[in-house]
């Protein structure tokens, strides 16, 4: 079981139910139906889930409250005998839950259902509870107060914040009497949803949370979702105390108008999650709190340095939270990701760290990783831990002002892309023929090897007249621009040498390699001695503290904090007397702490 999902052991018919990648046998029955009718057979399905999920909450209860009605233009289909029955079997298994867990494990049952296209357009990734529970606890932390704090989600999907949002408020009403207390938790508590059926889900699920109160106040409450595009929202009045929530994230085309709206934090193409981070901003009061879960690429990307850089001004970091595994934390997602807390209107000083990681009994921890500082310039990537090992060295990092420019060089990925110039690849060498090298060509160990080894991998490349462009005829160094964080180095670089070049006049450098090339002339450090700078386990510790991603950037390339270019004469003096990696690596880790004195 996923540790993730629930801190509970599941009972075992749900846990059957529901398989590694959220689906049922209903998902298997829904894979032959495309567009439109999938989508209302995933709707019959998890209505079936819900309604027997309700019937079985609110059997221990004596006030017979219906189930709350479908809107209208929802469309349901007849669903198989064997779907239907399974529908009823989770959702009585899903009534022995934990609110929050049911409502994830019906979310993701949904989602795992729904065309992909349609999920796609929505960005729709269910959050588990265990981060909702931690990320409201960081909100906590950052300052907001659940007896008066007015509350969105921008996104709120199923409810899987809505729903721990109106428990903490009703727990801070004890004295208050139910009708009071249900009444301010409906004033203070608001949620956007563009998916209608989303949104009566996340309101079924509030209302079996509240379920007790409104018995006790003899009344149900109103829908606090709204169904609405949230980007087309203009914020009135004050502002709400805490935004927060998952928001979708993806790739989006912006209407002009939208583009236009949200200018402040675009550059380059835009995605979903950003652009929502700067909706959080826009709806949240002065000195209130944002508080999401997205991927980590924000980071550091080029393509979110106008969003650091509205929130470095506007609304910095107080916490994050990494989680410290891609893989088994939102179905279907393998982006890395994290939980931060942001104050709008802030002191742009120390922020927190934590780490997420497996605890007993298949709950989560968060373990203290150090402190951060925002850059002076807060569009650059953002340095900071993500373990409590890197903490001293992110300190020393920060302190340093050289960057790879200072060093005499400029990063560009490999000029060719290889799907798109398939007839010039070439099996053997020949006249007019290059050298095609390939990432697999820079070895694990620092080494260049010249290779074609992958399926679909030729050795060499026939430029066309007009194909010029893609020959390399100088000496640099080539670095793999696809690595994970799992693998035991991120970095991963070799010079490409002189004599290889001499030998063949030129090379042609594909698409899935950096090149860190001379400025101008000779650089003020050697190829071989960046190399080995590059290929430290201290840089790739620093790498790792800046990326967010499994690609190595231009862009993150070029911010790396670098020791002064003077003292890597040290470094070339060690290569020339053939000093073994070990020394070297001392080094490095010598320049980095003496450098930051």
């Amino acid at each position: 079981m996923n540790l993730f999902k629930s801190a509970r052991s599941i009972p075992e018919t749900l846990a059957r139910a529901i398989a590694e990648d959220g689906s049922l046998n209903a998902r298997r029955l829904a894979s032959s139906i495309k567009g439109q009718e999938r989508l209302d057979f995933a709707r019959s399905v998890v209505f079936g889930v819900v309604s027997a999920y309700w019937k079985e909450s609110r059997s221990v209860s004596d006030r017979d409250w219906s189930l709350r009605e479908l809107p209208s233009d929802i469309g349901l289909s007849p669903v198989p005998a064997e779907a239907e029955e399974q529908a009823e079997s989770i959702g009585r298994a899903a009534a022995r839950l934990d609110v929050p867990d049911a409502s994830y494990m019906i979310g993701v049952l949904y989602t795992g259902m729904m065309p992909a296209t349609f999920r796609a357009q929505l960005g729709a990734y269910y959050t588990p509870p265990a981060l909702c529970e931690r990320l409201l606890d960081m909100a906590t932390e950052a300052g907001v107060d659940w007896r008066s704090a007015r509350v969105l989600d921008p996104a709120c999907g199923g409810g899987a914040f809505l729903a721990p949002v109106a428990r903490r408020m009703a727990e801070s009403h004890e004295e208050s009497s139910p009708k009071i207390a249900l009444k301010d938790i409906q004033r203070r508590l608001n949620g956007f949803e563009r998916d209608p059926f989303a949104a009566w889900m996340s309101q079924v699920f509030l209302d079996v949370t509240l379920g007790d109160l409104c018995d006790e106040a003899g009344t149900r409450p109103h829908s606090v979702v709204r169904v609405c595009d949230s980007l087309q929202q203009v914020p009135v009045g004050k502002g709400f105390d805490l935004v927060v929530g998952n928001p979708p994230y993806g790739r989006i085309k912006l209407s002009p108008e939208l583009r236009e709206r949200f200018r402040r934090s675009l550059f380059g193409h835009a995605n979903l999650y950003g652009v929502f981070t700067d909706l959080g901003l826009r709806f949240t009061a002065p000195g209130g709190i944002i508080a999401y879960v997205t991927p980590t690429s924000f980071l550091s990307g080029e393509y979110f340095k106008a969003l650091r850089g509205l929130l470095g001004r506007e609304a910095p970091p107080v916490s994050i939270d990494f989680i410290g595994k891609r893989k088994d934390v939102f179905a279907d997602v393998l982006q890395e990701t994290l939980l931060a807390t942001y104050q709008r209107g802030g002191d742009p000083g120390v922020g927190k760290v934590h780490y997420i990681s497996e605890g007993p009994n298949n709950s989560i921890k968060s373990t203290a990783a150090g402190a951060f500082y925002l850059p002076e310039n807060p569009g650059q990537p953002w340095l900071m831990p993500r373990t409590e090992a890197q903490n001293a060295l992110v300190g020393q990092a920060r302190m340093l002002p050289y960057r790879l420019g200072d060093y005499g060089y400029k990063v560009s990925t490999g000029p060719l892309v290889w799907n798109r110039h398939k007839p010039s690849l070439r099996d053997r060498p020949g006249m007019g023929r290059y050298p095609l090298v390939w990432a697999e060509s820079v070895r694990s160990d620092g080494v260049f090897e010249f290779r074609a080894e992958k399926r679909n991998h030729k050795p060499y490349f026939e430029p066309k007249t007009n194909e010029n462009w893609v020959v390399t005829d100088f000496p640099c160094v080539l670095l793999q621009r696809t690595t994970a964080k799992e693998q035991y180095r991120r970095l991963i670089a070799a010079e490409l040498p002189t004599a290889f070049i001499e030998q063949h006049g030129a090379v042609v450098i594909e698409n899935h390699l950096n090149m860190i090339k001379p400025l101008n002339g000779a650089p003020r450090v050697a190829p071989a001695a960046l190399a080995v700078l590059l290929n430290s386990n201290v840089v790739d510790q620093v790498f790792r503290c800046i990326n967010g991603s499994v690609a190595v950037s231009a862009y993150e390339l070029g911010a790396l904090p670098l020791p002064a270019p003077e003292d890597m004469n040290k470094i070339e003096r060690l290569m020339k007397k053939r000093a073994t990696r070990e020394t070297l690596e001392r080094a490095v880790q010598r320049l980095y702490i003496n450098g930051a004195a």
